[in-house]
């Protein structure tokens, strides 16, 4: 199973939005600068997050995105499944016909058992990482840059 770009930019927009976000709502155009994510991209990525409840939409001046429930609520796997993103590891899609009808009918492939397990075990783990943990994650990574800077600074002194 490969994730694809769509995924990938709707975890790192989510990531952007829970951690940037105060009081105001974010816009898209704020979180497509920092991230370096197409606008028209975003747009569409946020439309599906929308229709799944995991951001709300502010309309008018000011507007933007904010979380649509607090991130300790919204997993990995959330995001990935509002964005239609397959989770996904056989070659059949979950339709058990691998080895397609010019072999035996569309019979299972002998590693459908092997790739449907995993499958459960990627949105099982996906399930399992909050929004919360990420934004967590990057408070702590920039804490530590912090804390590396502080001590080049008092050791070029």
């Amino acid at each position: 199973m490969r994730l694809t770009t769509k995924g990938r930019f709707a975890v790192t927009a989510m990531i952007d939005l829970a951690l940037n976000q105060r009081n105001d709502p974010i816009t898209l155009t704020e979180i497509s600068e920092r991230q370096s994510i197409s606008l028209s991209y975003l747009e569409q990525l946020f439309g599906k997050l929308r229709r799944h409840h995991i951001v709300e939409s502010v309309r008018g001046p000011g507007g933007g995105y904010n979380l649509g429930r607090s991130a300790d609520k919204i997993t990995v796997a959330d995001i990935i499944i509002a964005v239609d993103e397959p989770i996904d590891a056989t070659q059949c899609g979950g339709k058990e016909n691998c080895l397609g009808h010019e072999h035996g009918g569309g019979s299972r492939c002998m590693t459908h058992d092997l790739w449907t397990s995993l499958n459960a075990r990627m949105l099982e783990f996906l399930d399992s990482v909050s929004l919360q943990d990420l934004t967590d994650q990057q408070h702590a990574a920039q804490q530590k840059v912090i804390v590396m800077h502080n001590q080049q600074h008092a050791n070029l002194l």
